[in-house]
């Protein structure tokens, strides 16, 4: 008798990428952003099946994107049999409303739903799930009315997660009570976290921060030997994670300095701001830091672009006088993809334009560590003295 075989593995959505040159913007910067979009959709679950570009001045304010754009859009969705098509900035509730005209069947999301997203299926803890309800719900209040009345028709899948799955989500009033009451759970949650973090206030508290996916969690996981989730996706850790370590001091034999490392979102170009407004109380841990590990990827050829956005980040959330520690990860990666670069010229290099103390390691290969913890340890003792 023949056994028979199932397939329960759930069919990957096929998305189709939107983007806008904006004039001033360089050539290949509409690119790397939806580079960026498309490793988003992978996070999510989706394969990315096409993209399509335009060069405006500005998004068009009816339907992102022109008339005769809009109609090319129609037959690649057609052509590639696609299921969503994703935006790559925030669309307005008239745009999503517009775009909707021309395809009856198919989901529109935007770079801040399909972000939203992938936090409602990494969020852990009660204060990550709260925060991200609580943008969710901030999301859908304005796009309500025609937009989740569209997207009900749908049989689950990205950007389906989360409020609005019930018939109560669709009334407004009931929205903006749930926002409220999202808002003190939050403020509670904040108080007890603020009670914790100041019980702790004897040791060095050192936050590692960077770009989404530059490998701050496997940091984490080498210097406090613990197991944080470390994975080659967007956004794997979204809940800020604490941890005790000790570190020897080299340069004074026989002590050792104990810190507090925690571990925070990574940071994303177009991070939608009412994200960063609900996740404030989870970047305390980085405004109440007394040191910064600033992490780059520095085989990432848009690096120092990411280098300054999580600059511009840490000053809007009132960080920017922090000591800083910056550390470049991937080194190996790096030295392969440029066999004729000298590491010693690129030290002296970025010594020379930062003011800040610079480490190169890689974390995977386990390299420099001991530097790393020397550098961590020598200003956590200039902090005490």
């Amino acid at each position: 008798m023949s056994q028979a075989y199932f397939y329960t593995e759930k069919k990957k959505e096929k998305a189709v990428l939107v983007g806008v040159h904006e004039k001033g913007d360089k050539v290949d910067r509409t690119k790397e952003y939806l580079d960026e979009l498309e490793a988003l959709a992978t996070t999510a679950g989706a394969e990315t099946v096409g993209r399509l570009t335009q060069n405006l001045e500005y998004p068009n304010p009816r339907t992102y994107i022109g008339e005769g754009k809009l109609k090319e859009l129609v037959e690649m969705v057609n052509a590639y049999d696609a299921d969503l098509i994703v935006f790559d900035d925030e669309l307005s509730p008239s745009q999503i409303r517009n775009i909707e005209r021309e395809f009856k069947e198919i989901k529109i999301l935007d770079r801040s739903m399909l972000i939203l997203d992938i936090f409602s299926k990494n969020a852990k803890t009660a204060q990550a799930r709260t925060q991200v309800e609580l943008a969710q719900n901030q999301y859908l209040l304005p796009r309500l009315t025609r937009m989740w009345t569209h997207l009900s028709k749908q049989k689950g899948g990205i950007g389906m997660k989360g409020p609005g799955e019930t018939e109560i989500e669709t009334d407004r009033r009931a929205i903006r009570n749930n926002i409220t009451k999202l808002k003190e759970k939050l403020e509670q949650i904040e108080k007890q976290n603020k009670v914790q973090r100041q019980n702790r206030t004897d040791k060095a508290r050192v936050a590692l921060v960077g770009y989404t996916n530059v490998g701050k969690s496997t940091i984490m996981n080498l210097l406090s030997k613990s197991e944080v989730l470390a994975e080659n996706k967007l956004f794997a850790t979204l809940d800020s994670t604490v941890r005790k370590v000790v570190l020897e001091d080299i340069e004074h034999e026989g002590q050792h300095v104990p810190i507090l490392l925690s571990d925070t979102v990574g940071f994303i170009r177009k991070l939608p701001t009412l994200l960063i407004e609900s996740f404030k109380s989870t970047l305390a841990e980085v405004v109440e830091a007394d040191i910064l590990l600033h992490v780059v990827d520095i085989s990432n050829p848009e690096f120092e672009n990411q280098m300054e956005l999580v600059k511009q980040t840490l000053f809007d959330i009132g960080a920017k006088d922090k000591p800083v520690l910056l550390v470049f990860n991937k080194i190996d990666t790096y030295l392969e993809e440029h066999p004729d670069t000298v590491l010693t010229e690129v030290e002296k290099s970025w010594l020379s334009k930062e003011h800040n103390p610079v480490v190169f390691i890689s974390a995977t290969e386990r390299s420099n560590i001991d530097q790393l913890k020397a550098n961590i340890v020598r200003i956590a003792n200039r902090l005490k003295s």
